[in-house]
């Protein structure tokens, strides 16, 4: 990490990122507010707390950026806003639009965080002569000697760690990293805002990626096609295979007293295969496009590990086999709902080791013994 103590901070117009802007400006730093405008008003999206008024996509931005050009003023600090619609659309949306039409359920957030906020806001930032860029975000951040490389660590609220959202973030990016809230609770932040008058009280607790029905944002996907048992029998219509993602129960209209859920997304034949909840369950995965944070293992390596497979799943004990453009998963339990496109993010206690996206689900059922059908049928392809 640089010694220069200039700080460009990401403010979303929301507590977390006007409290970590507050706390840097009362250690002295020179400080300065950033926000980029992604919006262009291409998508028929709505506003509306009800619909997702705080969404990170949505018609609400220009309330947002009033948001965060008060809070600046406020604390006492310059702020700028930076036009990055066009980046956004040619990297996030394009990526969101592309995994699901391979049958892939995206998470724009890990992208974005990455390619955007860390990534084309920070060299804005970098441009400026801010030695670092700051967020709001609950995680930390280490130094570790012995190997030169700077570490990504869980925040140590765990009801409120983002560390699995920032796993893609390589070393020139995690070396200009400042994250004031990681030592912090939720409970502590709000307080703070609250102290300082920041008038952030209502504000709400988390955002979403857009504001609306996602499906408007997609070119592909969309067309309606047939609900499959795992046999090929039609059950029944599906809205696109866009609308549905592995493990899925709600929401499929299907009758007949059995309970379906979303077991493959089969772009070839345009088909939902639904199945039994053991149908889902599996003690392996493959993974690709690993960023390590730690020194890259060689091939042939086996780590032990603890796993997400998602952002809300509980970690899970596995060993990660290292081969030389991707990685192989084994869980010491089956996992439900592995999903391709999703990310799987591998700990070592607080500290992140790697992670990436999810190629498929693995080679056995350990349940049932059948070969598992959640694997996309179409090819993957690079996020960014």
């Amino acid at each position: 990490m640089t010694n220069n103590k200039t700080v460009c901070v990401g403010l979303s117009g929301g507590v977390d990122s006007a409290v970590a802007a507050l706390l840097l400006k009362k250690e002295r730093w020179d400080v300065t507010g950033v926000t980029m405008r992604i919006w262009d008003n291409q998508f028929s999206l709505v506003s509306g707390k009800k619909h997702g008024a705080h969404a990170c996509l949505g018609p609400n931005e220009e309330e947002e950026v009033a948001e965060a050009r008060r809070i600046s003023d406020l604390i006492g600090i310059p702020y700028k806003v930076y036009d990055l619609k066009k980046d956004y659309s040619d990297v996030v949306l394009n990526y969101f639009s592309r995994e699901y039409a391979v049958g892939r359920t995206p998470n724009p957030c890990v992208v974005c965080n990455c390619a955007m906020k860390f990534g084309r806001l920070m060299e804005m930032a970098i441009l400026t002569q801010a030695g670092h860029f700051a967020t709001g975000h609950y995680a930390r951040i280490r130094h570790d000697a012995s190997s030169g490389r700077y570490i990504l660590r869980k925040g140590v609220d765990p009801k409120k760690d983002q560390s699995y959202f920032l796993h893609l973030l390589r070393q020139e990016q995690l070396a200009r990293c400042v994250f004031p809230l990681g030592g912090m609770t939720k409970d502590e932040v709000r307080r703070i805002a609250v102290e300082n008058h920041l008038g952030l009280d209502a504000t709400p607790e988390s955002q979403n990626f857009v504001a609306g029905d996602y499906t408007s944002l997609l070119k592909e996907g969309i067309v309606p096609g047939h609900f499959v048992d795992r046999a090929g029998r039609i059950l029944g219509t599906h809205k696109g295979i866009a609308h549905y993602t592995i493990g899925q129960r709600k929401g499929l209209g299907i009758g007949g007293g059995d309970i379906f859920y979303v077991t493959e997304i089969d772009t070839h034949r345009n088909a939902v295969v639904l199945g039994a909840k053991t149908d889902l369950l599996h003690s392996e995965c493959v993974a690709t496009e690993v960023n390590w944070i730690i020194a890259p293992p060689e091939p042939g390596t086996v780590l032990k590990a603890k796993a997400k497979i998602r952002y809300q799943h509980r970690e899970s004990a596995c060993d990660i086999h290292v081969n030389s453009d991707r990685v192989s998963v084994a869980f010491e339990q089956p996992q439900l709902s592995i999903t391709p496109g999703q990310f799987i993010v591998f700990y070592d206690g607080d500290d992140v080791i790697g992670g990436g996206a999810i190629e498929a689900a693995a080679l056995r059922n350990p349940v049932n013994g059948l070969v598992p059908l959640a694997v996309s049928s179409g090819e993957a392809k690079p996020i960014s």
